[in-house]
């Protein structure tokens, strides 16, 4: 397959800058991977797009304050954004510089708090942070929220609430599982009347999610690595939901991601791990029937794996419409809900 097979052409107004005024105040795009069909609606009609019995998956990690600013000793200026906490006081970040520093440099985070590069592995940055204090901590005070880069704007205290998901529980995400900041308390209040069952994995996303991908051939591209965790809770609801009937929703290709990694010997197992699969069309899935999703980045990896999901012709059909439709688009734009292609 080529990359250039998952290319789409977006005008730079659809993406959204900003959140809808309310959560739950969305567009949801509802397609149908078999029959290759979509409907027009609105997220606070989820509710009626499901049946008691069904479960919803969504991802409880937390997004951190991961953007820091300061300077080298050497007085060049510098912005960091880490890419995943390591311990107490040592973590992996990338660093946007005029000069790159060397291994064995000190940096100084500002206000005043000083760091130690300790190693460098190709992009990243192996930091130790010098302070008393522990890196959450640090980054609670001085950090920002790290708004994705097509979001041409700083962050703001708003983005601290509208960027993080109402069920936010875990630190480690330096970007949002984006679908589920259309939910509101009302709607996970209403689903749970209608007996729509929810349940939680937890995978730390990475900065690698906005990157490109470069190769010509889907092949070719390498896979970045998250950690992830699927919860004996999360293993023993989707097997009631099985037995009953109902069908497993991932909220999210974060969710879905974990929860296709935590199946990969054939049975869905609880615990902890890290994973870099790439699904792309040809993906047999083991776990997930329908993906509640946001819409994505051309050529990205994300595009791969919903085009795995419902079908690569009926999404490159369903995103044209969406882009003729005034869809908006990428993390603060609308939802889509996928049932997945059989076969």
């Amino acid at each position: 397959m080529l990359v250039s097979d998952f290319d789409f052409t977006l005008p730079e107004e659809l993406i959204a800058q900003e959140p809808a005024p309310e959560r739950s105040g969305s567009r949801l795009l509802h397609v149908n991977g078999t029959a290759g069909e979509w409907v027009d609606g609105r997220f606070k009609d989820l509710p009626s797009y499901l049946r008691p019995g069904d479960l919803l998956v969504f991802n409880d990690t937390r997004v951190i304050n991961a953007r820091l600013y300061g300077h080298k000793e050497s007085g060049g200026r510098i912005e960091l954004l880490l890419e995943r906490i390591l311990g107490d006081h040592l973590a992996s970040a990338h660093i946007r510089a005029s000069h790159a520093p060397r291994v064995g440099g000190r940096l100084v985070i500002d206000p005043d708090i000083p760091a130690r590069v300790e190693a460098r592995h190709e992009n990243l940055y192996t930091l130790r942070f010098e302070a008393g204090s522990s890196i959450l901590a640090l980054l609670e005070r001085h950090g920002h929220l790290p708004l994705p880069p097509y979001i041409q704007r700083p962050d703001n205290r708003a983005d601290a609430e509208r960027y993080q998901t109402v069920y936010a529980r875990h630190p480690g995400a330096v970007a949002a599982p984006t679908a589920g900041l259309h939910f509101d308390g009302a709607m996970l209040e209403s689903l749970q009347q209608a007996g729509i069952a929810l349940s939680f994995v937890t995978l730390h996303v990475g900065s690698g999610t906005f990157q490109p991908v470069r190769a010509e051939h889907v092949e070719a591209h390498r896979m970045h690595s998250e950690c992830f965790h699927v919860p004996e809770s999360t293993v023993q609801a989707i097997e009631r939901a099985r037995q009953n009937g109902g069908r497993v929703v991932a909220v999210g290709t974060t969710s879905l991601r974990a929860l296709e990694a935590a199946a990969q010997g054939g049975a869905l197992c609880a615990g902890h791990g890290e994973t870099d699969i790439f699904i792309v069309p040809g993906y047999r899935f083991r776990v997930v029937d329908r993906l509640l999703t946001n819409f994505h980045l051309p050529r990205s990896t994300l595009l791969m794996l919903v085009s795995a999901f419902g079908g690569h012709e009926t999404m490159r059909r369903a995103y044209a419409h969406a882009v003729d439709a005034r869809y908006r688009f990428f993390s603060y734009g609308d939802a889509m809900l996928i049932d997945r292609q059989d076969g």
